[in-house]
């Protein structure tokens, strides 16, 4: 049997000692790698939120601009044909007068005139509100003033139009002026 001298004991103690240290400090590398792996997966993972949130903000950036911009083309429609209006109303009290008149080309060339413009207004979304016998409507009439009804059944209806009204596209442009039924 071989006896082991102080010096291989001690020699081995220290490689031991050596291989510890050794294993610990490749303890603490993998952990310090394990830990920088975790912070560059938060990093990613908030840099992947960053960048889904831009671009849900930048579709919805996008989606307001597009009906904005419809809004802004209806709104410059709606101003041009409410500026048209007075000319259907001047049309309607022409062919009002005319309609007296022995004048036919006079009748028939305001008639042609006033069917073309309404004709042309009504592909824009234009539409007359028919008040006459309807009953009162604060969502489409504007009552001028009241008049006994003539018959009981005629009390809240509409009697007479002063001003005819329009609707573009489902939306009120100008209100029916009328007289209403007491």
């Amino acid at each position: 049997m071989m006896n082991m001298s102080d010096k291989d004991i001690k020699e081995g103690q220290k490689s031991q000692e050596k291989a510890s240290k050794a294993e610990k400090q490749e303890k603490k590398k993998g952990e310090d790698l394990q830990k920088k792996v975790e912070e560059l997966q938060a990093k990613i993972g908030k840099e992947h939120d960053d960048y889904l949130r831009l671009m849900a903000e930048f579709e919805t950036f996008r989606r307001r601009s597009a009906e904005e911009r419809l809004a802004l083309v209806g709104s410059a429609s709606a101003d041009t044909i409410k500026g048209l209006l007075p000319v259907l109303d001047d049309c309607e009290r022409a062919l009002e007068l005319l309609a007296k008149s022995s004048d036919e080309a006079a009748k028939e060339g305001t008639s042609l005139i006033y069917n073309k413009l309404l004709d042309y207004l009504k592909t824009k979304g234009l539409a007359v509100i028919e008040a006459k016998g309807a009953k009162f409507d604060v969502d489409f009439h504007e009552a001028v003033t009241q008049f006994p009804a003539p018959t009981p059944e005629m009390k809240g209806m509409v009697i007479d139009v002063v001003q005819t009204g329009y609707t573009l596209n489902g939306k009120v442009l100008r209100y029916a002026k009328v007289v209403v039924g007491a």
